[in-house]
């Protein structure tokens, strides 16, 4: 009759401890503590909101606000980006406008709610780094942790038996285990060794990355600055605000911070598909510049092409846009030329059929002796389909058959009045039409080389031969676009790294057994369950018990008491046991 004793609870109890030891610090996650209510007072509610505000659930859930708060920014027209799209939309909704603009909806990224889930994600993702960072290089400093008591608990480990000395089985496992880069060192009767350090590492980076590509974003919002000028050939831009035909800018954006450099536009060339799907579609898209960067620089010759701009300094200059300037020359019914210029035509679509005006300001004089001003509303098509075609409407985007529309007007355009005005529209409030001999408004279509005489001797309008093109140029400065870039790689590679090395741990006991024979024990564990820290350890297994001479059958009698209940009977080679391959 067999008698059974209950086992003590207490050894157990502490090789589950010893073992909880040899799988810490495997990551730098802050550990989950049991809810703690703050001591009444303000230092205890400070704490509490502190560990709240810095654990990785409420950054999380900041950075999730972060990318929906977004989402109204590329939805709704914003006041920075388009300021005449916020005035339309509030113009048509004006219920919903009054709303979005007290929302802050119209300026989003200025506005105070995104600006305090920006500021506060920025102080969590600092507040969860610095303690992880100052506990991985610890863990760097220090050693592996000893092997467990049983390593033979562990989720993938082997034993087999051996005829080596224990000392020559650890001097082996050290080699080997160092070969493969793993650190390692001798820690009583076992070697204890770790690899994988690069997974904290690049958790680490992909954190500080989202910090920097935060600090570019503010820099670069705050510093930047954005002007758009169109430049008709043969004339020239120096960068400063006065210069600009719209400009916008951060709010700490001073114009002390515009790089100084000055360009002109010799040509622009523009080509295009002639046949095909494709047709209309520009093949050659570009300009030619002279630029000179500072005061005193000299003169360079470049072309800027579409998305290969001209970088000067912190200074981008790109090419956004094309049109065409016909030259206009306008004279008094004496014959003396108040007008000539060529006037730049805002394309309406994409064969470049264009609208604008002709205004003339200064120096004509009506039949009758008295200062008057001359308005034209003027219509372009670069290649006409002529009248059979029944519309004004451009057939392609070079310049195959150009005609120029223009309708006549005369008296105060009101450019002395001191409210703004569009260089592309005429107010007509106190202009009069010229009359054509039917009464109606006099208008007529030109080709180039062609003059329209005006009624009643009150001058002509000659539209010139030749048509120039202008072309239109975004200056941007954005210094912080470098370090987002920067930040954005770090923070790829960092996850990369966090989401495809595994940190894992290796420990190899030999000690002699009861008959004398070394009985040589292997195991590692992971941070996570996968199939990579079995495979390895196999490996290593199978190279260490190679390197190591086994026990012969006499040094294994088979009435001597087993000292590894897990080895198979019969077997000197390495048993796995579950989770680890048999080699």
């Amino acid at each position: 009759m067999s008698k059974t004793t209950a086992s003590d609870p207490a050894p157990a109890a502490a090789e589950d401890q010893d073992l909880g030891a040899a799988g810490s610090q495997l990551s730098t996650a802050p550990t989950e503590e049991p809810p703690n209510l703050p001591s009444l007072g303000v230092i205890g509610w400070a704490r509490w909101f502190w560990r709240q505000l810095t654990s990785m659930r409420v950054a999380l859930l900041l950075l999730l606000l972060l990318s929906l708060g977004a989402i109204p920014g590329s939805l709704i027209p914003q006041s920075g980006q388009d300021a005449t799209k916020v005035a339309d939309f509030r113009k048509g909704n004006p219920t919903l406008g009054d709303i979005y603009d007290k929302l802050g909806l119209f300026h989003v990224y200025s506005s105070v709610w995104f600006s305090a889930i920006y500021i506060l994600l920025f102080v969590s993702l600092i507040g969860c780094i610095v303690p992880r960072t100052w506990q991985f290089v610890g863990q760097l400093r220090g050693l592996p942790p000893g092997a467990p008591k049983r390593l033979t608990r562990l989720p993938a480990h082997t034993t087999w038996r051996t005829a080596a000395e224990p000392e020559q089985v650890h001097s082996a496992a050290l080699a080997l285990l160092k070969k493969r880069r793993f650190r390692a060192h001798l820690a009583g009767d076992s070697v204890a060794a770790e690899k994988g350090y690069l997974r904290e590492l690049g958790n680490l980076v992909f954190h500080i990355a989202l910090i920097v590509m935060l600090i570019a974003f503010a820099w670069g919002q705050l510093y930047k600055s954005e002007g758009n000028k169109l430049i008709v050939e043969g004339d020239g831009f120096s960068n400063t605000l006065t210069q600009y035909d719209d400009f916008k800018s951060g709010n700490l954006f001073t114009a002390d911070d515009l790089v100084p450099f000055s360009f002109n536009l010799d040509e622009f060339t523009g080509t295009y598909e002639r046949t095909g799907p494709n047709k209309g579609t520009p093949r050659t898209y570009q300009a030619a510049l002279d630029y000179s960067t500072g005061p005193y620089g000299k003169d360079r010759k470049t072309t800027v092409k579409v998305n290969h701009p001209l970088e000067i300094g912190d200074a981008k200059v790109y090419l956004v846009s094309h049109g065409y300037a016909p030259v206009i020359t306008v004279r008094d019914g004496k014959g003396k030329v108040v007008y000539d210029s060529a006037v730049p035509l805002l394309p309406l679509d994409a064969n470049v059929t264009s609208s604008g005006a002709v205004k003339v300001l200064d120096g004509y004089r009506n039949p009758q002796g008295k200062k008057e001003q001359l308005g034209f509303n003027a219509f372009f098509v670069p290649t006409f389909g002529g009248s059979a075609s029944g519309t004004m409407l451009s057939q392609f985007p070079a310049l195959d058959s150009p005609v120029l529309a223009l309708s006549a007007y005369h008296g105060d355009l009101g450019a002395d009045s001191g409210i703004p005005q569009s260089v592309y529209q005429m107010d007509k409030t106190n202009m009069k039409e010229f009359k054509d001999s039917d009464g109606k408004l006099f208008k007529k279509l030109l080709r180039p080389g062609e003059t329209m005489k005006l009624p009643n001797g009150a001058g002509s309008v000659t539209f010139g031969k030749d048509i120039k093109e202008w072309a239109g140029f975004q200056v941007v400065q954005e210094p912080g676009g470098g370090w987002a870039l920067a930040g954005a790689i770090a923070a790829i590679g960092g996850l990369a790294a966090s989401l495809f090395i595994q940190r894992r741990r290796v420990w190899v006991r030999a000690v002699k057994g009861a008959d004398g024979v070394t009985v040589v024990e292997m195991a590692g564990l992971g941070r996570s369950e996968s199939a990579k820290v079995p495979e390895e350890l196999g490996d290593l297994a199978g190279i260490l018990y190679d390197e190591t001479p086994a026990a012969s059958d006499a040094d294994d009698p088979a009435d001597s008491p087993d000292p590894d209940p897990d080895r198979e009977p019969g077997h000197d080679t390495p048993v796995p046991a579950e989770g680890a391959e048999k080699r």
